[in-house]
């Protein structure tokens, strides 16, 4: 193999696969990446084997062949060199990968490229196009509330299903739920209920950054794929059953609390500074259009800021994860959040005043 490519196209192929390489492999060759070259286009594919990405370039080819070389050297090459600079990759007589760009000279070593693994194919039995936005969409509002506990690994991605007459995404942690929904696209009809694991859900958002086009779903019993223009990421689904999340969104929560919700961020932010690390309480007291943040630490000291808002119901002191608070507040598109309460123990619901398609419920804190 041998070819000429510049500098910025290597390194976006590059960025786009070798994240999903982990830096310690057990085997040798998923540490590689995966490149063949041929028809003036190259081929670059990475995998952890539940994972696999691949991204395809134009460039100049003059001897086509296929090779892999280690993944996180080369894209640590590539990031180094300088921009605008034309990079020749090329298979020497000694069998390893000459690396050259300018006065600059590079060798790695070669493992078979027989070796490396490819994701099976599959019949996938539904398929639909989303856009980037919408994708970016249900993915951001949701994420941030992807459980991290390895134990209940069925929380540990987004859950992806039809709902009535919408495409609706679902993450929860146990102590906060994040749901995002859009009118169903068309293919999406009868979808069974997958759940998307949080690995794949940060490397579909790192393909989205800087994207404006439409993206092929398609979906299998174990798999799913997302075909972009350049790059495709097939990835297995978790086997596992998600919670039945409908049973604790609240549904007759009646005390209605409206906040400007940048002044609510800052003011959150500013109280919890002083709030211990493990439990990152602060404490919501509200009264007639009215609220006070409170955060009080037996050897931090104390903190409040008080906020005019809009409330007519009973007195109600009620504690959350400062962290919790942020993360909602940060997805809220509109001027105002709004939340609906109950009681000290019962969960909040908060909703956007600018996206109806969106909520998020947030289990108290004892204050």
């Amino acid at each position: 193999m041998k070819i000429s490519i510049e500098r910025d196209t290597l390194l976006r192929a590059l960025g786009h696969v070798h994240s999903v390489v982990e830096r310690r492999n057990t085997i040798p060759i998923l540490s590689n990446v995966f490149m063949d070259a041929g028809d003036n286009r190259i081929t670059f594919v990475a995998t952890d084997l539940d994972i696999e990405i691949s991204h395809q370039s134009g460039t100049g080819v003059d001897a086509p062949g296929s090779v892999t070389a280690p993944a996180h050297v080369l894209y640590d090459i590539a990031r180094k060199l300088p921009d605008g600079s034309q990079v020749s990759l090329a298979v020497n007589a000694d069998g390893r990968l000459d690396v050259d760009a300018g006065n600059a000279h590079f060798s790695l070593p070669l493992l078979p490229p027989g070796d490396f693994p490819k994701m099976t194919a599959e019949d996938f039995t539904h398929n639909f196009v989303l856009s980037v936005a919408d994708l970016s969409r249900l993915v951001d509002k949701t994420k941030f509330a992807i459980s991290t506990e390895e134990t209940r690994y069925y929380l540990n991605g987004i859950h992806m299903h039809t709902h009535d007459n919408a495409l609706r995404c679902v993450a929860t942690d146990g102590h906060r739920l994040a749901l995002a929904e859009m009118v169903m696209p068309g293919g999406a009809k009868d979808l069974p209920g997958i759940i998307i694991p949080r690995k794949t859900v940060a490397e579909i958002r790192r393909l989205i950054d800087g994207r404006d086009e439409n993206v092929n779903l398609s979906v299998s019993d174990t798999k799913i794929r997302f075909n972009f223009a350049s790059a495709v990421l097939t990835s297995k689904l978790i086997d596992g059953t998600f919670p039945d999340y409908e049973r604790v969104i609240p549904r007759t929560n009646t005390k209605e609390l409206s906040v400007n919700n940048g002044a609510f961020k800052t003011a959150v932010d500013r109280v919890a500074t002083i709030s211990t690390e493990k439990t990152r309480s602060v404490k919501l007291s509200l009264e007639k259009d009215s609220l006070a943040l409170v955060v009080n630490t037996p050897d931090g000291g104390n903190a409040r800021e008080d906020m005019m808002i809009d409330y007519n119901s009973d007195p109600l002191e009620i504690g959350f994860n400062a962290r919790y608070l942020l993360d909602v507040a940060a997805q809220i598109e509109g001027d105002e959040a709004t939340f609906f309460l109950d009681g000290p123990a019962a969960p909040a619901l908060v909703k956007d005043s600018d996206d109806r398609n969106s909520l998020y419920v947030l289990m108290p804190l004892r204050v």
